[in-house]
């Protein structure tokens, strides 16, 4: 037999491993695949760091046999540079998968985006379409006051002493307010359109400018804007011309929800802390700001229009058949209801400083 020290000296000999113990073998060679997928095709790894089993050469093995386990290892080696490079240069189904799910992802994204930008945009024409409607309205609103002809209507037939005003002066310069101050009134409440603004505008008319002055220096902070345009709900529902106005003329708007003659005082007398009884409506239609002020208790004055250029044909053509009215009932006697703090309203009116 040879020693220890002859058989390591003698070249290696390479056995083949029987199919039914390399399980585990195959097994680590697979794993070692896995993790060498993106080494260098091109270096060389010893078959004995695989499945190579080095024992010592004995009388038994023959050179046919060694040639042929070289051979097998040298075509198992080309085997697995192959597919180190294929794995290289062709990615896995994997990969695919997942570039395929990351463009279906940036798809979907891309196409949440252009329904949000669309929705925006029909928003933008929706709201453009809501304004244009509500000026419409408005325009249309102030020229044709539905409710004030059904309530005319009903004076004309019934009680034509609302229409009456307590007082009628040209315009509010003709007013005496430190004696309406003096027989215990409370606050006034002034129309806008031809009462002390002209037809639509938002500053005041430049002549009335004292009289309006003269007014907050008897009444204080009690002086407010009651309109049909500025401050009501249906044509101006976000309050911009009656912040507008305020701005311009320094007097509060009282934001209501109901146009003059209907509806009651419940919003002025909640601005003001007072009954109505204890305030005065300045108006100049008869049978809009007159009627709404005789039928909850105010003291009303009717003042004539400021101008009629800018007026619609449908409002003057109303506006001279109230003066008719008015007129004819004037003639046949007809006298205004009763107000308890002005039982004679002579001394309140007064000729204006030229």
């Amino acid at each position: 037999m040879l020693s220890t020290t002859a058989a390591a000296q003698l070249p290696s000999c390479w056995y083949h491993i029987p199919s039914h113990l390399n399980v585990h073998h195959h097994a680590q060679q697979k794993r070692k695949l896995t993790t060498l997928s993106l080494a260098n095709a091109d270096s060389q790894i010893s078959l004995r760091n695989f499945c190579g089993l080095s024992l010592p050469q004995t009388h038994n093995c023959s050179k046919g046999q060694e040639s042929n386990n070289r051979s097998r290892y040298n075509s198992n080696l080309n085997q697995n540079h192959k597919h180190l490079l294929f794995l290289q240069f062709f990615p896995d189904s994997d990969t695919e998968d997942t570039n395929n799910q990351n463009l279906r992802t940036r798809n979907h994204y891309q196409h949440q985006v252009d329904k949000q930008g669309e929705f925006k945009e029909n928003n933008k024409a929706r709201r453009f379409t809501n304004m244009w409607w509500v000026d419409v309205k408005a325009a249309l609103g102030q020229r044709i006051n539905l409710e004030g002809i059904i309530c005319s209507t009903m004076v004309i037939l019934k009680d034509p002493k609302l229409a009456m005003p307590h007082i009628s002066v040209p315009d509010i310069r003709y007013v005496d307010w430190a004696e309406l101050c003096r027989k215990g009134f409370k606050g006034v409440v002034f129309d806008k359109d031809n009462t002390i603004t002209a037809p639509y505008s938002l500053k005041p008319w430049p002549p009335l400018e004292s009289s309006l002055e003269s007014c907050k220096l008897e009444f204080g902070h009690d002086i407010a804007v009651f309109s049909n345009s500025a401050g009501l709900h249906e044509y101006d529902h976000d309050g911009s011309k009656a912040r507008m106005l305020e701005g311009a003329i320094g007097i509060k708007v009282i934001r209501h929800r109901v146009k003059k003659p209907a509806g009651t005082a419940e919003e002025i007398e909640k601005h003001f802390g007072c009954e109505a009884s204890r305030l005065i409506m300045v108006g100049d239609r008869p049978f809009t700001d007159i009627v709404y002020g005789n039928r909850n208790g105010f003291l009303t004055i009717l003042t004539e229009p400021l101008s009629l250029v800018e007026e619609p044909f449908i409002v003057k053509q109303v506006r001279k058949l109230e003066t008719s009215f008015l007129r004819y009932w004037s003639r046949r006697g007809l006298k205004p209801l009763g107000q308890k703090l002005l039982p004679d309203p002579k001394p309140c009116v007064k000729e204006p400083y030229p």
